[in-house]
């Protein structure tokens, strides 16, 4: 089965302490797991593709949260620790879902991919509207539970339900 494991806004505004939206401690701590998967899912041959926020300065995502991810600004850069790899694709967003305004999808049916790894910040908002993309076009998905990470705990519980019970995914535990 082709998989491909998905990235979601790993971002220094998202994982820097003094980040302009800092999800908290939880989200640095998911970091060695998603570095472990990320080099499982290489050394299986699985495409790794990163979902990057990336906004205008004037974003009207602004009104509901401060500025963050900036266009060709340091925060939107995928953190260090898991900084994308020669063949590995990027794809810049400028809302929730990882498939609105952007080639995801495209993506995915030329490289044949048949299941869908996902991981990344935020669990309640854009892990879970790339989810719900995954699951209207009816790919296999698997969520895993230690590579996700979310500024509101009670919000993620709900958005792990919602993509088990409502989006069919798989949550994966260990």
């Amino acid at each position: 089965m082709l998989k491909a494991l998905v990235v979601v806004d790993m971002l220094n505004d998202f994982l820097e302490e003094n980040g302009a939206l800092f999800c908290g401690e939880e989200s640095r701590a998911i970091v060695p797991f998603i570095r472990a998967l990320i080099d499982e899912y290489r050394r299986e041959h699985g495409m790794i593709v990163y979902l990057c926020d990336s906004h205008r300065k004037d974003d009207r995502e602004f009104d509901r949260f401060p500025p963050h991810c900036v266009a060709g600004t340091r925060g939107a850069e995928v953190i260090p620790d898991l900084a994308p790899a020669r063949g590995d694709i990027i794809i810049k967003k400028a809302r929730y879902s990882g498939f609105y305004g952007t080639d995801l999808e495209e993506v995915l049916e030329k490289n044949g991919i048949l299941e869908v790894g996902v991981v990344g910040v935020c669990t309640s908002i854009c892990v879970m509207d790339t989810v719900g993309g995954l699951a209207n076009r009816d790919y296999g998905i698997a969520v895993y539970e230690k590579g996700v990470a979310d500024f509101d705990p009670e919000m993620a519980r709900c958005a792990m339900t919602r993509m088990r019970r409502v989006y069919g995914a798989r949550i994966v535990t260990s």
